[in-house]
């Protein structure tokens, strides 16, 4: 029975900040969280936090690379450098994401998440795999591959579903022919489905929420905004998802993709219970800048990264981010003007609900998996804890 004491530190819980707070954790759970000096046996390993924030863990469910690996190269090396990567930042869960791509590659995926899965001992825990594609609108498509962009296709989504258990959400274009069809089945399945790279007015949206669609993949990103046909305008996807009061967002917060008075506008109107922080991350994220790859090493898109994001070769498109969990906490308190609180509930207690694992993460309560991520004010991690296991130790670095 391995038992941990963090104290001395500023614990963020759902009730508010304890300034001289504790997370008492036993075989991996959380067991108690309070404030002052708690009494326990000399067999308890203590930590000490040193003044930092005591944070709940980041779930990261939309991500697709780094530390120069890419779910999409389909090997088990791959998942596992990519967990160990974001680790290092404070993302203690993420949801493996691919790219539009053929059948059998995904299959390839699927099998490699299985083995990884197993195997990932030293990296953020995999919480299922997302699907970014293929059923997008062509005009929409950002940095996906057109060749394998089409209309759902029953035959071909059923089996997928059915290939694999893995499969925790599905992102897709509401406003194509079968679309509808698709979400009630996706749904009926109990896989999250996600509106992305969409092309949709309001009325396609409304319609495609009422089939399931309940999320917005990368909000404002490869989604359509106020359009004029002839010499009516509609409302599109980005007013549909201020306007349903029920649906949530995901933004990339690197203060690039959705710049600042974007970040404000989305936090007044929809709030930090109906945001997710996400990444989207590619390869390069915890990688030096220059010439990189976005999707499988061997046959993906020759990319650009630079100024802190990763753009087409020739510079006319965003091409990924290749952000980290922490920069995402850092730039909504510096430029959206949240609260530290806000931040952390946007990269932790929202995501949590949105996958369905309140009950076990998400934050500092009893019972909960010890995922805890240790940092300062300027968002730096100095240590991650997954499971009750330290993964990431800065801490005991600087105090040697």
């Amino acid at each position: 029975m391995h038992k941990k004491l963090i104290h001395n530190g500023q614990v963020i819980t759902p009730e508010g900040i304890l300034s001289n707070g504790y997370v008492y954790v036993v075989s991996g759970k959380i067991v108690e969280v309070g404030d002052g000096i708690i009494e326990v046996s000399d067999d308890v390993e203590r930590i000490d936090a040193q003044g930092l924030y005591i944070s709940p863990g980041f779930i990261d469910i939309h991500v697709h690379g780094g530390g120069g690996a890419d779910f999409m190269d389909g090997t088990v090396e791959a998942f596992l450098k990519v967990a160990e990567t974001h680790v290092n930042y404070g993302t203690t869960a993420l949801s493996p994401t691919t790219l539009t791509s053929h059948v059998e590659d995904l299959f390839s995926i699927l099998d490699a998440y299985a083995v990884a899965n197993e195997r990932n001992t030293k990296g953020a825990q995999f919480i299922g795999v997302h699907l970014e594609g293929p059923y997008f609108s062509m005009n929409q498509r950002g940095a996906q591959n057109p060749k394998f962009i089409r209309n759902p296709d029953p035959e071909e989504y059923k089996r997928i579903l059915d290939y694999s258990d893995a499969i925790a959400r599905w992102s897709a274009a509401p406003e194509l022919p079968g679309a509808l069809e698709f979400g009630k089945y996706v749904k009926s399945k109990g896989k999250i489905l996600a509106l992305a790279h969409t092309d949709a007015i309001y009325e396609e949206v409304l319609e495609g929420f009422n089939h399931g669609f309940t999320l917005a993949t990368h909000f404002y990103s490869a989604m359509s905004g106020v359009t004029r046909r002839n010499a009516y305008r509609y409302a599109g996807a980005v007013e549909a998802g201020y306007l349903i009061d029920e649906m949530d967002v995901e933004i990339i917060a690197d203060g690039i993709h959705v710049p600042a008075p974007l970040l404000q506008l989305v936090v007044k109107i929809k709030g930090a219970d109906r945001i997710a922080l996400v990444t989207d991350a590619m390869r390069s994220a915890g990688m030096p800048e220059g010439e990189s790859v976005l999707g499988n090493i061997e046959t993906g898109l020759k990319v650009l990264v630079e100024d802190g994001v990763a753009k087409l070769s020739d510079r006319s498109a965003f091409a990924g981010s290749v952000a980290t969990a922490d920069r995402l906490v850092r730039t909504m308190i510096r430029e959206a003007k949240v609260s530290l609180e806000d931040a952390v509930k946007m990269m932790t207690a929202t995501p949590a609900r949105i996958v369905g694992l309140s009950e076990k993460k998400g934050s500092l309560e009893p019972e909960k998996d010890a995922d805890i991520v240790l940092f300062d004010q300027d968002i730096q991690v100095k240590l991650t804890m997954v499971g009750g296991i330290v993964l990431h130790d800065q801490l005991n670095k600087q105090s040697k």
